[in-house]
């Protein structure tokens, strides 16, 4: 078992269990094909990661900047972990990596090293960021970090999407999401870190 750490649109849990059982989130544009076990989370918690989320890239989901962790920027993120098995986790990243599931990733370097990279695409490293309640707790993000990454604004639907999801797993309002999100590097007005 591990946590699996959302910090973009799987912050909301029904956007997330596409993944899980299949199918396509509301305002996305693209089906998934769900996990070989597609059991929901045995359990969720919000968390905090220290660092930040930034926007780059442009989401063939979504349309615009998508959402990716860096611990090296300031601050806290606000995250949701998301309590699976290994091989759920590993066909959670398979389809953000566009990769067919089915392909049990052997996670042991990412749990000793706190890091591993499997490739130079959108979501290919995975992020150690710690434990609860004695499971580790994993990401995964670009390989780049805001300071590197062609950063590039969000749209609405994936701001909406993001905003749901804070107020679902944290329960910030929107003045407080708004605040937080409009923050972001790459969101529009703001500036590289």
């Amino acid at each position: 078992m591990l946590w699996y750490v959302a910090y973009g649109s799987n912050l909301h849990r029904d956007r997330f269990l596409c993944y899980l059982e299949g199918g396509r989130p509301a305002g996305g544009a693209r089906t998934y094909t769900g996990c070989r076990d597609p059991r929901p989370p045995m359990a969720d918690r919000p968390v905090l990661l220290p660092g930040g989320v930034y926007f780059a890239r442009r989401s063939q989901v979504w349309g615009g900047g998508m959402a990716f962790y860096d611990p090296a920027l300031d601050g806290e993120a606000p995250a949701r972990a998301y309590l699976l098995t290994s091989g759920q986790f590993c066909d959670v990243l398979a389809q953000e990596m566009r990769r067919d599931i089915g392909v049990d990733i052997d996670l042991t370097p990412a749990l000793a090293t706190g890091r591993l990279t499997l490739g130079p695409g959108h979501y290919d490293t995975i992020l150690n960021t710690g434990d609860l309640g004695g499971q580790p707790m994993l990401t995964f993000t670009s390989p780049l970090g805001a300071a590197e990454a062609d950063l590039n604004p969000p749209s609405a639907a994936y701001l909406a999407v993001l905003s749901s999801g804070l107020r679902e797993s944290h329960g910030w309002t929107p003045e407080r999401i708004s605040t937080y999100l409009m923050s972001r590097p790459g969101a529009l007005g703001t500036v590289r870190p």
